[in-house]
């Protein structure tokens, strides 16, 4: 897809490199240095981590169950979109959903519609929108050249990070100007005609350190074919031919991401904007292909911070504000063809609808840490967030009958004063939090802490965890874990109102989980490590949609039902030698929905992955990865047969030169055109095909760094 809005942005871009690459040569810090810490600055490390406490510390250490993903890694695989990167994180599957093709994160088996029991982080603030209580459906892709690093914690992070922190934690880590150091240019074409151009900046102004990123993309797409949709089944029930299936997928989009951050002694801002545009509407909203609709989101993110570290000789504090402003915007979606015909009615130019969210949210948290006690490291916290959906749009050519059946008008009316999907809503969070990391003897460390949130909807909820981290010798590290977590209802869960097939229910419970773990950390030698994680988790009061008491009037949501589940994950990496490394991981895990006491479906029970990176030539690197993912169960009542596993063959060549030189990649993915699909919601009568994953791609990337 083409715009016109993203050819002048096109345009800017190719009008900005001459100026930046200038003020790069007038203000970045010259000195000689080694490749080896030139590679260091760039591409960090990937044996500290900062998510679990809030402070970096050893990754073999960290009282969590954590993996590091760096800019060196992300280069090797020829990752272009930041989905690629998290499928190689072992207990993490990336699953779809049919609107939009949005992917949901699934961690440990934790499978629901909107996947919101994954919390993302950006530089530590969430991004989380509140009309899902996920990323939002309009996310699209993230840039993966302005990723310096991702931290992820598999298993719950309530106590430290307040709600969605229930299955796991990724926080994306931006380049800031001592990783983006000089000025980089670089463009991408691939499959689909996708195309890809960015720009970043890290130096000095006076006394202010700065980094700056600008990427502009667009592609077509991915158009694999649905052999049948929601509309198939309508034509058999009401004699018509309305379907567009089989049909291709719809994936395009536009994107724009420009990232600033500027560093001033102790304080430190960032104001990041994110533009999707004429995004696809995936297999469609409705699960029927609509070839036509898509959407828009508009996101602003700023960050403004204060900390010293050593205010004292034992104290550090720190405050900061974060804001969030999202914008969904949608000019209309067809959710069923035309000719699409119910008991009500005929829809001769489709059923369209198109229900719009504007929110901003606001974040203010401070903290303090104290080392006055020997052995002791306490932090304490407080924050208050301000999360305001204060807009609401819809128009449809449709009302409802009591029992949800669609009943067609004449033509498009604005229903959002009168009968809206849902109301502007806001809601206010105050929490305080306390940890303390306690070095118990030389080998042993105990991390507890917890944290209480009140809000203003639901009232309260506590969240403790502890780990007990032991340095059996010099090359075994072990830990034991346990944590408890909650999901706060997202705002359609709540306040959903027009739908009767999904009513919202303001006197909903958070779900909440309880984990166990233990975890194993084996130096084999010394350019070799293996970890070793079993864990066991029993989620509580999951919100679902539930039929209402009076038969055919819809349902609404409600706490209900129990899940458990249990699993084990291995990971190990192992310097062959300087030319050579190995990296992998796998997964098993066993979910159980107790209201039925089947499996809980959707989630691999298997999940292998595997890449090799090969230097050769001097500068030249061959990376190929292996993703097997397999055992996945059907939820209970969906009769369909267990969907077919599948595995994908990528394969990178890629150089490393140093600054000013161009370095160059080329990458196929999905190498042996792999029929690769992605489980569809049960029961499976919508799509009873599923959703298939794009085919055999190719891409290719040059960039230079001055």
């Amino acid at each position: 897809m083409k715009s016109s809005r993203a050819s002048r942005i096109w345009l800017a871009v190719a009008l900005a490199l001459p100026a930046l690459a200038a003020q790069s040569q007038a203000h970045a810090q010259a000195g000689p240095s080694s490749e080896e810490d030139e590679l260091t600055m760039v591409y960090g490390d990937a044996d500290s981590v900062s998510i679990a406490t809030g402070n970096l510390q050893s990754l073999r250490r960290a009282p969590a169950v954590a993996s590091v993903v760096t800019a060196a890694d992300i280069a090797a695989m020829g990752a272009t979109d930041l989905d690629h990167v998290l499928e190689t994180v072992a207990g993490l599957h990336i699953a779809r959903s049919p609107n939009s093709y949005t992917p949901l994160y699934i961690m440990r088996g934790v499978f629901s519609q909107y996947a919101p029991q994954v919390l993302v982080l950006q530089n530590g603030v969430p991004v989380t929108t509140l009309y899902t209580g996920n990323k939002g459906n309009l996310w699209g892709t993230f840039p993966v050249e302005h990723i310096s690093r991702i931290e992820i914690i598999r298993g719950p992070g309530s106590a430290l990070y307040g709600s969605d922190a229930f299955a796991g934690v990724i926080n994306i880590i931006t380049k800031g100007p001592a990783e983006a150091a000089g000025t980089e240019i670089g463009a991408r074409v691939g499959s689909y005609q996708s195309r890809d151009a960015w720009v970043q900046h890290g130096g000095k102004l006076g006394p202010v350190e700065i980094a700056a990123f600008l990427r502009v993309g667009s592609t077509d797409g991915q158009h694999s074919t649905l052999r049948a949709d929601a509309q198939t089944r309508n034509d058999t029930l009401f004699g018509t031919h309305a379907s567009l299936a089989p049909g291709g997928v719809n994936t395009g989009g536009d994107a724009v991401d420009l990232n600033l951050e500027a560093t001033y002694g102790k304080w430190r801002a960032r104001l990041g904007y994110k533009l999707r545009d004429d995004l696809g509407s995936g297999a469609g909203i409705a699960s029927a292909l609509d070839p036509v609709g898509t959407g828009r989101s508009d996101r602003i993110n700023t960050s403004l911070a204060w900390a010293d570290p050593q205010l004292t000789r034992d104290w550090g504090v720190g405050v900061s504000i974060n804001t969030q402003s999202y914008i969904q915007h949608l000019p209309g979606y067809v959710l069923l063809p035309a000719g699409a015909r119910f008991p009500t009615g005929v829809f001769p130019n489709g059923m369209i609808g198109a229900p719009e969210t504007s929110e901003r949210n606001t974040r203010l948290t401070a903290y303090a840490d104290y080392s006055g006690f020997e052995g002791h490291h306490v932090r304490l916290g407080i924050g208050h967030d301000d999360l305001d959906m204060y807009r609401t749009h819809e128009i449809r050519n449709f009302s409802y009958a009591p029992n949800g059946t669609p009943i067609p008008l004449p033509g498009l009316v604005d229903f959002s004063q009168t009968d809206p999907f849902l109301r502007p809503h806001q809601r206010r969070i105050d929490y305080i939090y306390a940890q303390d990391e306690w070095r118990v003897a030389t080998d042993w460390s105990l991390t507890a802490g917890v944290r209480h949130d009140r809000y203003s909807d639901f009232g309260g909820t506590t969240n403790p965890r502890v780990a007990l981290v032991w340095d059996a010798s010099f090359d075994l590290t072990a830990k034991l874990l346990y944590g408890r977590a909650f999901r706060a209802p997202a705002f359609i869960e709540a306040y959903g109102e027009s739908n009767p097939v999904s009513r919202g229910n303001p006197s909903l419970k958070p779900e909440t989980d309880r984990t166990v773990e233990a975890a194993f950390a084996w130096q084999a030698q010394a350019d070799a490590q293996v970890n070793l994680t079993l864990y066991r988790y029993a989620m509580g009061n999951i919100i679902r949609l539930v039929p209402n008491a009076v038969a055919g009037t819809g349902s609404t949501f409600a706490n209900t039902g129990s899940q458990v589940g249990h699993g084990m994950e291995l990971e190990g990496n192992w310097s062959v030698n300087r030319d050579l490394r190995l990296v992998g991981n796998y997964a098993w895990q066993r979910s159980v929905d107790k209201t039925t006491d089947t499996d809980a479906g959707y989630a691999p029970h298997h999940h292998l992955f595997a890449r090799a990176d090969w230097q050769f030539g001097g500068s030249y690197t061959l990376s190929p990865q292996l993703n097997w993912v397999a055992d996945r169960k059907r939820a209970a009542g969906d009769l369909r047969a267990p969907i077919a596993d599948y595995h994908t063959l990528d394969l990178t060549v890629s150089t490393r030169r140093g600054k000013n030189q161009w370095n160059f990649s080329a990458a196929v993915r999905n190498l042996f055109d792999a029929d690769a699909r992605e489980p569809s919601l049960a029961p499976g009568l919508a799509l009873p095909f599923d959703l298939p994953l794009a085919g055999r791609s190719f891409s290719i990337q040059a960039s230079y760094k001055l």
